[in-house]
Formats: structure tokens, sequence, C-alpha cells
């Protein structure tokens, strides 16, 4: 086997990945990699496995075998505690990595928060042992940052008592997960080997459903919070993307339902900027196959926060064509249609 048909198989066989995470040299030897393979992988030279894999080389002249350093080598073979952040997705049925799906497999632990049954039931599948639920950390009315913390020392406490460690999250772990970035940071400052891997987004899921592309006009994205409380400077020839608009304004968690008070200053802010008859869509991805997102479109002078939830995100398309620059136009030499 060569080294592009054993990669093809890491990428779409979790199982095969999971014992080539916990068993790199098992796995090499176990899929009857070539010498070639087998150099061009220990040499960790991105140049020349592309250069192998793209027929520019036959590989005799990679790299030298490049060791990795100390402190990665034990966290990799299970000698060190280390922690790995991974995503279930928005909808859990096929939207979990082959990455993530692996990762969890070889976990001595898996603290995890998901936001549907089927997205626990998955980690539970793949890691009965070790799987361990963080969702207890919530308290009604207690604010969030104070859960987010507890959430962190217990994902913490697992690494540094030598644990490889998957914090698994619901969507994209990276996005709106204040617990998997600071975990991640303070496991790093406290010289452990700490990774994200990235997943699917409520983002990601609007721009497919409603089939808008964040290229065209450019697009701006804030928590709708953030978006109020520091008067964000919008340009309304963009396109525009508010977050957690259903909880606007209340910093604790809330199991039926949040204070919303505060959203009328949201519908107020918006009209100010695009016109009360201006039309945003209220988005919520769908989270089971089958099922389709939840897409409701409405102006904004009838607007009102009965129309929203914990998981409601808002779009608002450009309302103005953007201003061109000429001179910059003319230095670029662009045609005039082009430019426009």
């Amino acid at each position: 086997m060569d080294l592009r048909e054993f990669l093809t198989g890491l990428s779409i066989d979790p199982g095969a990945l999971a014992g080539s995470i916990a068993d790199p040299k098992g796995a090499v030897a176990k899929a009857g990699l070539d010498e070639t393979g087998q150099r061009l992988l220990r040499s960790r030279s991105a140049t020349a496995m592309w250069n192998f894999l793209l027929g520019r080389s036959n590989g005799a002249d990679g790299a030298a075998e490049t060791p990795l350093p100390t402190e990665i080598q034990e966290a990799l073979d299970g000698k060190r505690g280390s922690l790995v952040v991974v995503g279930t997705g928005i909808r859990t049925v096929g939207q979990m990595t082959v990455e993530a799906l692996a990762w969890i497999r070889v976990a001595d632990v898996v603290p995890y928060l998901v936001a549907d049954p089927i997205g626990e039931d998955v980690v539970r599948h793949l890691n009965p042992a070790g799987a361990v639920s963080l969702r207890g950390y919530y308290g009604e009315g207690l604010h969030r940052k104070q859960s987010y913390d507890a959430m962190i020392q217990h994902i913490l406490g697992n690494v540094r008592a030598g644990k490889r460690t998957v914090a698994a999250f619901y969507g994209h772990p990276g996005v709106f997960a204040y617990p998997s970035h600071e975990s991640v940071r303070q496991a790093r400052r406290e010289g452990y080997l700490a990774f994200m891997l990235p997943g699917i987004s409520a983002e990601d899921c609007l721009f497919a459903d409603l089939n808008v592309d964040p290229a065209v006009n450019g697009c701006q994205s804030f928590e709708a919070t953030d978006f109020l409380l520091h008067d964000r400077i919008v340009d309304t020839s963009s396109q525009l993307v508010l977050w957690q608009v259903g909880v606007l304004g209340d910093w604790t968690y809330r199991h039926d339902g949040y204070d919303l008070r505060a959203f009328p200053l949201l519908v107020q802010r918006l009209t100010a900027l695009y016109g009360p008859w201006h039309e945003c869509t209220l988005y919520e991805a769908a989270v089971l196959p089958s099922l389709p997102p939840t897409i409701t479109k409405i102006p904004l002078s009838q607007l009102t926060a009965q129309y929203v939830n914990a998981g409601t995100t808002m779009y608002v398309p450009p309302v103005r064509a953007a201003a061109v620059n000429w001179s910059v136009a003319s230095a670029m030499d662009l045609p005039r249609q082009q430019a426009s």
C-alpha cells in the first residue's frame, strides 16, 4: 500500500483513524504501508508529502526523519495528559467529522456538552466508559460564566490527571463556546498538548439552508447582546448575522425561556439602520435528519420576542448596494461593469 491509499483509508474510516491515533506504528504495519510512505510520514514534511502525492516526486528524496518534541510524543503515547476539543455538528447525524469520531473513540475520558439526545447517545456509544456529561454544571438562574468556569476546571482536572481528554461540544467547538477555547488556552499554558478540531456551526447550516454566500457583499457576524451593548458599526451594504437573539440581555441559564425585555431595543436599532419594512430571516437549523430547518421571514416592523428562542439566529440581507471606489477600480484596471 502506498501513502496515498493509506491516507485515503484514514479519511473515510473512523475506526482506522482511531487505530492510527492510538498506535501509529501499529496502524502503519497493519496497513502494509510501503517503505517510501513510511519514510515520508516520519519526515513530517508537508512539502515532501505533497510533492509525492501530486506526482512531482517518487519520494526517494523525502526529507529526513523529524522526531516530535518529547512532550508531544508523550501525549500521543498516552504517557502525559492531553486535550483535544471536537465538535458534534448541529445535526449530529451526518455532521460529525471522521476526526471527531476517531478521537472520541481513543479518549480516556470524554466530557461533553451536546444539544440533543442523539448526540449524547453517539458520544456514549463511541466511548461508553469515558463519556461524562457537563450539563449538570448549569443551574437555573445561575450566571452562565460560573457554569462555564466549572466545566473548564472539570476538563482540565482530567488533563492534569494524565488522561487523554477529548471534550466534545455541539456545533463547531470554537464558535460561541467559551469553555472550549479557555480549556485549550489554559492547558497550553500549563505545558500540555492541546488543540481543537473544526466542526459544523449554525452559521455553516444557515449559509446552506438560506442559499447565501458570505463572500457576496461580505458578511458581518455578531452576538446579539454584544451587538447592542457595544453599539457595533454596521455596513448595511453587507449581510448581517446576529447570534443568540433568543437570549438577548440575559446572562443566566434558564431552562424554560430567557428574559427578553431588552428585545425591543434590538428591533429599534435594526429599524433605524434598515427601515421598518426591511425583511429579516429568523433561522434554526434542523437537528435531526429528514426534518426541515425553521425559516421565518418577517419585516422588522412586525418582529417581536415571541418569534425567537434560544436556538434562533437572525439573518439580515443588505439594504443598499456597496459604493465603488472608482480611483481604486481604475488603479486595478477593472472594467466598469466588473467593478459595479
